[in-house]
């Protein structure tokens, strides 16, 4: 369990704010802050450096909630900070995994920090229930063939009047399931896609080499479906309201940032 020491504000008549020190012992005098830790005298606001206390550095965060419509699922699709600078942020929602936009994904537009919400939710062998039910899932259809060195590459073969689709792409996750089509499994990493029907070819190449493949991967009629790379495809994440917790890392943190506002681009899902 964290330690915070928590601030009382004469001005607002409450607690305004949480901070990362925590000290044997405190008071104020002659209109200074005196703190003592592990037996020495600490004087407080007596230099340039923010956020650092006895020597070490720490993070500004700060955390609230988007609640407009509670009973609407809604998706949260990009976050703007008026600020002067980017703040790392993650999501929480009651619905989905969470979604995170780091600091240096952020760009800078009219003044403003603006980043697309990229869903952190496992992906891989470790993709679970819920990501099943993501925008970024998209069937493929049945094999026809499948040639494969276990655990290095495959070659998935497809029918000629199958439209495997321009929207798979290079990084994307494959999945694969067989009748009674339960639980997918994990196929790999798309690492090429190569459409030639006049030549009869019209297939998709995997790494198998990833840590929770399913190998050998059936010779034929197993449904194919993949999941976009959540980091290069923005989705945005799903839910009735949305925790954010903004966070300026350390390094960052030691130099005075002001936060003015946070803002999200939320539209109604439809299912």
């Amino acid at each position: 369990m964290a330690n915070y020491t928590i601030t009382y504000s004469e001005g607002v008549k409450g607690f305004p704010s949480f901070y990362s020190f925590f000290p044997d012992f405190m008071m104020g005098m002659n209109q200074f802050f005196y703190t003592w830790k592990g037996g020495n005298l600490y004087r407080h606001n007596t230099n340039n450096a923010y956020n650092q206390y006895y020597g070490v550095s720490y993070p500004s965060t700060i955390t609230s909630i988007f609640n407009e419509s509670p009973l609407e699922n809604k998706l949260f699709k990009t976050i703007n900070l008026e600020s002067d600078d980017s703040w790392e942020t993650t999501l929480i929602t009651d619905i989905q995994t969470t979604g995170y936009i780091n600091d240096d994904w952020f760009e800078k537009k009219e003044a403003s920090w603006f980043g697309f919400v990229r869903n952190n939710g496992p992906t891989g062998a470790a993709t679970n229930e819920s990501e099943w039910e993501l925008r970024s899932l998209n069937g493929i259809a049945r094999s026809i063939s499948v040639v494969e060195v276990r655990f290095v590459s495959a070659e998935i073969n497809f029918d000629l009047a199958i439209n495997i689709g321009s929207i798979i792409s290079v990084g994307d996750y494959l999945y694969f399931a067989v009748p009674p089509y339960n639980t997918p499994q994990f196929a790999g990493e798309v690492t090429q896609i190569t459409v030639d029907k006049p030549n009869g070819i019209n297939r998709i190449y995997v790494d198998t080499s990833l840590s929770g493949v399913v190998s050998p991967i059936p010779i034929q009629d197993a449904y194919y479906l993949y999941i976009k790379n959540p980091i290069a495809e923005s989705h945005g994440v799903l839910g009735h309201y949305c925790q954010f917790t903004v966070e300026l890392p350390v390094g960052k943190a030691q130099s005075k940032s002001e936060l003015f506002a946070v803002e999200s681009e939320v539209m109604k899902s439809y299912p």
